[in-house]
Formats: C-alpha cells, structure tokens, sequence
C-alpha cells in the first residue's frame, strides 16, 4: 500500500492571494502593523514560522512572538473563515480528477502535509469538497520546521489504516523547494508540481524524482503512483 501526502496551496488549489490578505488583517488587528508581510514568501513555510518570522521583524524576541502567536491564529483563522471566498480561488488543473482517481484505488492512502494550521488547510479546500480526500494528515499545528512533518503524517496514517507505511512507499506531492526537502530529509520521493510560485527549472535542480507543469492528465498509471523504488 502506498501513502500519498498533498500539501495544499499551489499543489490543490490557490487562494488569490486572499489568505495573505487573512494574516495582513490579522497582524494589524493584533500587533497594529504587518510587519515585513508585503516582501515575505510563504511558499512551503508553516503558518507558526510565518508569524515569528514576522512578528520578529517588527522587533520582538522569538519568546515573545511565540507568546503571541495564538492571539494572531485566532484572529487569523476567524478572518479565513469569514472571508474566503471561493470565486476568487482556483481548484489547480487535475486536481478532482486524480483526487478521485486514487481515492478509488484500495492500494493508496491519501492525507495532507501542508504547512497550513490544520483549521485554515481544512478552510481553504473545503471550498471545493476536498476534505473528505484527506481524513489524516501533519499540518502547521504540528511544528515550525516542515521537516519535522513526515513522520508525523506516517505515524497518523498507520493509526488510521492499521498498517505501518515505510518511507519508501510513501510520496510527497508539493510546489515548493521545502516540500522537496522534507520528503528527501525522510527518504520520501517527490512530485513536484509547477503550480506554485516556483518555476519548473528551479524545482528540477532540487532533484525531486518527478516534476509536472501540473496535475492535468497525470492518473493513477504515473510513476509516483504505481512503480515501487529500486
């Protein structure tokens, strides 16, 4: 059986900028500035770091932003909820198609592996019915470093399934360069997706085993699906 980990923005689905647009209002709700918010990249980093990395630009001590970061995740997590408004989000090209694909299959597992708390993740692909995919899964609930998330998904994925999942069956479906990363730091294979905010050439020097412009037309009869490492 195989285990198959989707991260969520730029790899199922992208928001339009609107989850930013969430942590500015939050941050200036809270702190009463945003911080170093308007050049700060997201991709691939775990909502917790994005608000210590932010909170320290605006001159406080790493204890200190961590004192405060549930003020701003719940903040945060209210205005998602409120203001997430899927005509303005892409479901990303493929994605139902092979979501629907694998879930048929009795020999793959799916979950998430998402630097997104788990509420928000839940938020933003609840907009297109996708939660039901994804009955497991690590999140930025779970630490700071997304390195730290693969055996957190493996160890919730053999609870759930009653089964151990070894690294080696195991795939990790992401954009960015720390979803690379995290599943080589495992010894997890990757597909990258060109999706994201990341151009294919820079995602290709990562050396992932597999790098699509998209999730359109990629089945159940890809390599990351149905082939077992050497």
């Amino acid at each position: 059986m195989k285990l198959v980990l989707f991260d969520i923005d730029g790899t199922l689905v992208d928001c339009g900028g609107q989850a930013r647009l969430a942590f500015a209002d939050a941050l200036m709700r809270v702190m009463g500035t945003t911080g170093a918010l308007a050049g700060y990249d997201f991709s691939g980093k775990l909502d917790p770091r994005i608000v210590i990395d932010l909170l320290m630009s605006m001159g406080f001590t790493r204890d200190e932003a961590v004192r405060r970061m549930p003020e701003v995740r719940a903040e945060y997590l209210h205005r998602l909820e409120q203001t997430l408004k899927v005509e303005k989000m892409k479901l990303l090209p493929g994605v139902g198609e092979l979501l629907e694909s694998l879930a048929a299959r009795d020999d793959i597992a799916l979950g998430l592996l998402t630097g997104n708390w788990e509420q928000g993740g839940r938020i933003k692909i609840g907009r297109f019915d996708l939660n039901p995919y994804f009955p497991f899964g690590s999140f930025g609930d779970d630490a700071l470093d997304r390195n730290d998330l693969p055996p957190i998904a493996l160890d919730r994925a053999a609870k759930k399934h009653n089964r151990r999942f070894e690294p080696c069956n195991t795939v990790i479906v992401g954009d960015s360069l720390l979803d690379i990363a995290c599943a080589h730091a495992h010894g997890i294979r990757c597909l990258a997706v060109a999706t994201g905010r990341t151009e294919p050439e820079i995602l290709v020097a990562e050396s992932p085993e597999w790098v699509v412009d998209s999730l359109a037309g990629i089945g159940v009869g890809h390599p990351a699906f149905s082939e077992n490492p050497k």
